[in-house]
C-alpha cells in the first residue's frame, strides 16, 4: 500500500516536467526559412516552374524541401514517369532534373 502511495506522489511531482513543449532547434519546414526571407515561398516556386512543366504535358505532384540545402523538389509525372525538378529556394532557379 505505501508502494502505490509513494508511486502516485512522484507521478504527480514528476507531471509538471513531463507535460514541458518540446523545443526543437531546427526547423524542418521552409515556414522558418521563408519568414526569415531566407528562401522564397514554396507558391512563388510554384507559380514559375509548375506551367513550364505543364506545356511539357507533365502533371504536377507535389513539392518537398531541404533546410540544409535551402531547395526545393518538385515532382511531377508525364507519360509515366516521375520528374523530380531542384530548385533553389533563394531565387527560384532551376538546379536539377532528374528522370525524363
Amino acid at each position: 500500500m505505501i508502494g502505490r502511495a509513494f508511486l502516485c506522489v512522484m507521478l504527480l511531482g514528476l507531471s509538471p516536467l513531463l507535460a514541458r513543449p518540446v523545443r526543437f532547434s531546427e526547423p524542418v519546414t521552409p515556414y522558418h526559412d521563408t519568414h526569415q526571407g531566407t528562401v522564397k515561398k514554396l507558391q512563388a516556386i510554384e507559380a514559375n516552374v509548375v506551367p513550364l512543366m505543364k506545356k511539357q504535358g507533365a502533371s504536377y505532384l507535389g513539392a518537398e524541401y531541404n533546410a540544409q540545402s535551402l531547395q526545393y523538389r518538385l515532382k511531377f509525372m508525364n507519360d509515366g514517369a516521375v520528374i523530380w525538378i531542384d530548385v533553389d529556394g533563394r531565387n527560384g532557379a532551376i538546379v536539377g532534373q532528374s528522370g525524363h
